[in-house]
């Protein structure tokens, strides 16, 4: 592999200019004083949309840690939600719960072809399922008064 060519000063704050979200795009070529012309060119320059491609993974990954980290709270939350007075908000609690997505396992043993790491997806159990099912069914049934 050949050595890349370095970025300038310039399309290093420009770039970073553009992943602060101070400024829309057309904004931070203003503020330094880049043409759209030139801008374009830049966007053809395979280091610069490597880079800008590098900086697209990192912020994405972030916002991936964020979520992951807050995952456990909020399906707890969600399924506390399960358990509320409100009919209504525990019902919808449920249903939010039955059509959440699902969710990707990362297995230990890799797969035979390339090495890469095989995924699987979990899906609710039939027993969890039947219990939200229930809990459910519970929550629109009317209330009588003794």
């Amino acid at each position: 592999m050949g050595r890349q060519k370095q970025l300038t000063k310039r399309q290093l704050a420009v770039i970073e200019d553009l992943f602060s979200g101070e400024l829309n795009e057309q904004g931070v070529l203003d503020k330094h004083k880049i043409s759209r012309n030139i801008y374009n060119k830049w966007q053809a320059d395979e280091s610069f949309t490597r880079e800008f491609a590098r900086r697209i993974d990192g912020v994405c990954r972030q916002g991936q840690l964020i979520i992951a980290r807050y995952a456990s709270l909020a399906a707890a939350k969600l399924v506390a939600l399960t358990e509320s007075e409100n009919q209504e908000t525990a019902r919808k609690a449920c249903l939010d719960i039955i059509s959440l997505p699902k969710l990707p396992v990362q297995e230990a043993n890799l797969s035979k072809t390339g090495g890469s790491e095989k995924v699987e997806q979990q899906q609710l159990s039939a027993e969890t399922a039947g219990k939200l099912l229930d809990a459910l069914a519970k929550s629109e049934k009317p209330e009588t008064k003794s």
